[in-house]
């Protein structure tokens, strides 16, 4: 295959990739670039039907997708999974740690299952799925970790203490992980979306005077969408960020910087 300079560090050519949440909204459009870029992409999910759909909404497109059904807060089911890859694919290269859940409610009333259930799937999962999977990754000579965090890792936003707590431990986590792992040449990064248009932020989305306050403090005047994960989401994935690990790159149009 005959590849510009570009498309050769960028392709993911013959690649295995496994992204959780991928079913819908930032996953999706994150499996959907790996996929473009040349890799397989084990597309996991909770919501069977919807990862059905997914799945075969990217095959129609002829890419090479796999689905797999999984709760990743269960450590049995992570276990699943990791048969499933290793066993089916025999490899993987990329792993996004993307699958998150939050739920809002003031401090004094915030239930203690929204805390431990916002905690395990959105820090425990990451760290088990490193955990597991990086030695397949090792393996084959190295890889990419990307886990997705939020600008949530910097900033206390009201009445989610749970998601707060858990991107923020998942930025720490990354460092701690890209330093555990570099000996095997496994990069370890994070993505940090800014306010996203998708499922989770829909109820923000259609407040129409919240949603003009969040596009004003966005330096760039508009909410991202799925898309616009895509370039950073290849880079860190390709061999074009071979020199790359232990980093936070923030995707918020502006957010975190902008001053008064």
């Amino acid at each position: 295959m005959n590849l510009s300079y570009l498309e050769k560090i960028f392709s993911l050519d013959k690649k295995v990739s496994v992204v959780t949440g991928g079913s819908r909204g930032l996953g999706k459009g994150i499996a959907h670039a790996l996929l473009k870029a040349g890799s397989n992409v084990v597309v996991v999910g909770r919501d069977k039907n919807r990862l059905v759909k997914t799945v075969t909404e990217f095959k129609n497109e002829g890419l090479s997708a796999f689905e797999f059904q999984c709760d990743i807060g269960n450590r049995d089911e992570i276990n699943k999974l990791f048969e499933y890859v290793s066993s089916k694919l025999g490899r993987i290269d990329v792993l996004v740690n993307n699958a998150g859940v939050t739920q809002t409610a003031p401090l004094a009333e915030y239930p203690d299952d929204v805390w431990w259930r916002t905690l395990s799937v959105d820090l425990y999962a990451p760290f088990a799925l490193c955990r597991v999977f990086s030695p397949l990754m090792s393996e084959n000579g190295g890889g990419s970790i990307i886990n997705i965090t939020s600008i949530n890792a910097e900033r206390g936003f009201s009445d989610n203490p749970a998601y707060a707590a858990s991107k923020g431990g998942l930025r720490q986590l990354t460092n701690a992980l890209a330093n555990d792992l570099a000996a095997s040449n496994i990069r370890v990064n994070t993505v940090g979306p800014g306010y996203m248009r998708t499922d989770m932020t829909l109820k923000s989305w259609e407040d129409t005077e919240r949603r003009s306050k969040l596009e004003e403090r966005t330096m760039l005047g508009r909410w991202g969408v799925p898309d616009d994960l895509a370039g950073v989401t290849l880079l860190l994935a390709s061999e074009a960020s071979s020199y790359i690990t232990g980093q936070h790159i923030y995707v918020d149009g502006g957010w975190l910087a902008k001053g008064m």
